[in-house]
């Protein structure tokens, strides 16, 4: 992301926060770290290089979680702008599966 648009986007989210030294971006927080494995699988099946950061800390502990602000994702600058579309498509249940779905038979060769 160039340096207008990037600080065009840091200005219209502002809870972006930039690791010091990195080209790495906070994209979002999560307590519970489960929550953040799954919502950086979804980046990462996006194509968005996305990383925990904390996650180990907080499975250690939980009781930690709210002390060290949770566990982060972390996505380069270039993909600030297609994380934040990619976990808002998370929040709103894009990527939910129908309760109802039909499980195909298929055999598994083993």
């Amino acid at each position: 992301m160039e340096a207008p648009a990037l600080n065009a986007w840091l200005a219209a989210n502002p809870d972006a926060e930039q690791i010091p030294g990195r080209d790495l971006f906070v994209i979002a927080k999560y307590l519970i770290p489960m929550e953040a494995t799954l919502a950086q699988g979804c980046l990462v099946a996006s194509g968005i290089p996305a990383v925990l950061a904390d996650a180990h800390l907080m499975q250690t502990d939980l009781l930690l979680a709210p002390a060290l602000g949770g566990v982060r994702i972390l996505v380069p600058s270039e993909y600030l702008q297609q994380a934040a579309e990619v976990l808002e498509g998370l929040a709103r249940g894009d990527y939910a599966l129908d309760e109802d779905m039909p499980i195909q038979d298929s055999p598994v060769d083993c």
